[in-house]
């Protein structure tokens, strides 16, 4: 055996040993804490210590306090809307068996996005828990418009054909959003600022009523990973070791929209993070979605924190929009993914 390939068995048998897992995750949870750290105390005002402690207490004598007592609930929304994305696309891959499945990819966050819209532009909607139950009701759609369109044909739902549906419905409700957005000045300002997506101007006024849906959907996809580990092996040999697929993949679905449609109403559609991080975590710690789903669910927590931060660097005085900076981590690695299933496919 070469010195690669011992290099090979020896981090496959770390990433699948429950010791290896456990350091992972205290890795992943002091990263995440020094994430959060990062967040409040950097950005286009730089603060010191004091100040943190003071703003996070809800101390706002200094502008450093305040500028601290802000950046704290958009922390919270950081690590909420992150793990949800990130918890939901491990969810759609296992779901779908798709390494290309992704909240945006597969239109999922197209549709809340659209069906928000027209809730705004049509009816008047104005209060956060009427975007809440819109956007889950946009989201559970297009998921399952996608999921019907792609299991058309021979072969039913390939992971190619469910890839090319969710990019048509993504493109289908972005213009349709668009034209209802256009002769509507009135709310085509803030339409467009929150279609790029971002935590930018978060308060926990707003997160509250998110958290209820955010926490039914948790649990369902928490739930739903030993059947996952089964669907994976394909739906007549889960079904041989006892899982009824059917509802085991309505509910991991569900919970996956429930996360997807709360956080784009009040973040806007953030794309690729449930792309990028699944597949990072898979490196960590393997495929065994008991695993995989909450660390998922943590990485994605920090990956949105540090987009954040690099937005509010990388543009000063001024911010870019987390959902600009995720854009350009994840492209590449979508155009990777593809480029390694091709090399496999060959």
């Amino acid at each position: 055996m070469t010195t690669v390939e011992a290099t090979g068995v020896t981090l496959d048998r770390l990433r699948r040993s429950r010791r290896g897992r456990v350091v992972w995750l205290a890795v992943v949870v002091l990263t995440l804490a020094c994430a959060c750290l990062l967040s409040v105390g950097l950005g286009t005002r730089a603060v010191g210590w004091g100040d943190i402690l003071a703003g996070m207490s809800g101390t706002t004598e200094t502008m450093a306090q305040a500028v601290v007592a802000v950046r704290v609930p958009r922390t919270v929304l950081a690590v909420l809307a992150g793990g949800a994305l990130g918890l939901a696309g491990a969810v759609m891959q296992g779901v779908t068996r798709n390494p290309l499945a992704d909240p945006g990819i597969l239109g999922v966050n197209a549709g809340a996005a659209m069906a928000v819209v027209i809730g705004m532009a049509w009816f008047g909607m104005q209060t956060l828990g009427a975007f809440l139950w819109t956007a889950i009701l946009g989201a559970g759609i297009a998921a399952c418009f996608v999921y019907a369109i792609g299991s058309l044909g021979r072969g039913g739902a390939t992971p190619l054909k469910l890839a090319l549906a969710g990019a048509a419905t993504s493109i289908a409700a972005a213009s349709f959003t668009m034209a209802t957005v256009l002769p509507r000045n009135d709310i085509a300002g803030g339409v467009r600022s929150w279609q790029i997506g971002g935590i930018g101007g978060a308060s926990f006024d707003a997160i509250l009523p998110c958290l209820p849906f955010l926490a039914i959907g948790l649990v369902l996809c928490l739930l739903s990973a030993r059947s996952l580990n089964l669907l994976a092996l394909g739906d007549d040999a889960a079904a041989g070791l006892g899982a009824r697929v059917a509802w085991a993949r309505g509910a991991a679905a569900l919970g996956a929209v429930l996360l997807c449609g709360a956080t784009t109403a009040i973040c806007g559609p953030i794309g690729f993070v449930g792309l990028v991080v699944p597949h990072a975590c898979r490196l960590l710690v393997g495929v065994d979605h008991r695993w995989l789903l909450p660390f998922s669910a943590l990485t994605g927590g920090i990956l949105l924190i540090i987009a954040d931060v690099i937005g509010r660097i990388v543009a000063r005085p001024s911010e870019m929009d987390v959902g600009i900076v995720t854009a350009f981590v994840g492209a590449p690695v979508f155009i990777w993914i593809v480029r390694q299933r091709r090399v496999r496919d060959l």
